[in-house]
């Protein structure tokens, strides 16, 4: 099935949208704006939010608490029918989860902005399916579409969880995989619809660099869970007031793992690239050299150099466009060879 320019153009977009919102997310938890707004879908129960806190009701605190109670309470419920009695317990006990912040007009345009761009992603991935229903509704895309559109509301959802637990650590991280995993079936849906159209160049790969991809692929995928651990242990920390010459010795291992992991990355994809430039001259393993680069380079601004929070938004987003390059390079790879 041949599939038009403007429909594979528009999945880009989609795609773009996509790491809008990873961006935006990144951009609220460095600004500490998760709770910018305390109930969801709207925010403090308008669609578009306040500027000043007079708009608010004087006991706005308690009404949205005693709503996130409700909430947690609920959740809390299905991990225990789901086995997690033990976390749901912890959760439930958890004295932070119940903590209401003050009103901040600036923390709740940015929380707003985040949720705006995940709107704009949503509604583009659901038009993509009605597209697909009306255009194109005998190719298996169509499954490939609903099932992200199903995770996508299912983000959605559990980003109205995370909110409701005032952003317990473990949340953030499960949040943060349904982004990837999110990203990961786009980039497999561009590839299948792109190659139906023949406009990518067949390629083989020698075994032995297909198992390096992969595996540099796995390591950084593994990378971003440890790096999303350890900026937890650090937010944890400046909370104590521990200063940032002390940060490395309060996280302990998983800082030194993430260190030596990114190193690891680094020689694998050296050699690759060194090899690629030889012969293959792949542009997305050009892209991957690159991009680890400047992650690598911003990742010890973090560790060494007291940086802007942008640094931490542009840590997470060329790591997140890593993930995406080499799972776009694999997808393709495995889809030719098949």
């Amino acid at each position: 099935m041949t599939f038009s320019k403007r429909f594979i153009r528009f999945n880009w977009a989609v795609l773009i949208l996509i790491y809008l919102v990873v961006i935006a997310g990144s951009f609220v938890r460095i600004t500490g704006s998760g709770m910018g707004c305390p109930d969801w879908p709207k925010c403090f129960g308008e669609w578009i939010p306040p500027t000043t806190a007079d708009a608010l009701p004087s006991d706005y605190r308690e009404a949205y608490l005693e709503k996130r109670s409700k909430k947690v309470d609920k959740f809390t419920k299905v991990l225990s029918a789901i086995g997690l009695e033990e976390t749901a317990t912890l959760l439930k006990n958890d004295p932070s989860v119940y903590k209401e912040e003050p009103f901040n007009a600036t923390k709740t345009w940015i929380e707003y902005v985040n949720r705006l761009f995940g709107f704009l992603a949503g509604n583009a991935m659901l038009l993509v399916f009605f597209w697909l229903v009306l255009s194109y509704r005998k190719s298996k895309l169509l499954w490939i579409s609903g099932i992200n559109l199903i995770l996508m509301a299912f983000q959605a959802w559990f980003g109205s969880i995370v909110v409701a637990t005032n952003l317990v650590p473990w949340t953030i991280t499960i949040h943060m995989f349904m982004a990837l995993l999110i990203i990961g079936i786009q980039i497999y849906f561009i590839v299948l619809a792109t190659d139906r159209q023949n406009i990518l160049h067949r390629f083989a790969l020698p075994k032995w660099m297909l198992i390096m991809l992969w595996l540099i692929f796995i390591i950084t995928f593994y990378q971003m869970f440890l790096g999303t651990q350890v900026r937890e242990s650090i937010d944890l920390l400046i909370k104590k007031g521990v200063g940032q010459s002390e940060w490395t010795e309060g996280v302990g291992l998983p800082f030194y793992i993430h260190r030596s992991f990114s190193w690891l990355v680094l020689i694998l994809l050296c050699v690759v690239f060194w090899i690629n430039e030889k012969g293959h001259r792949f542009g997305a393993i050009r892209l991957s050299f690159f991009v680890l680069a400047i992650e690598l380079f911003s990742g010890v601004l973090l560790a060494h150099v007291d940086m802007p929070g942008l640094v931490r938004t542009a840590h997470l987003l060329f790591a997140s466009i890593m993930f995406g390059t080499l799972c776009w390079f694999l997808i393709q790879a495995r889809a030719k060879k098949s």
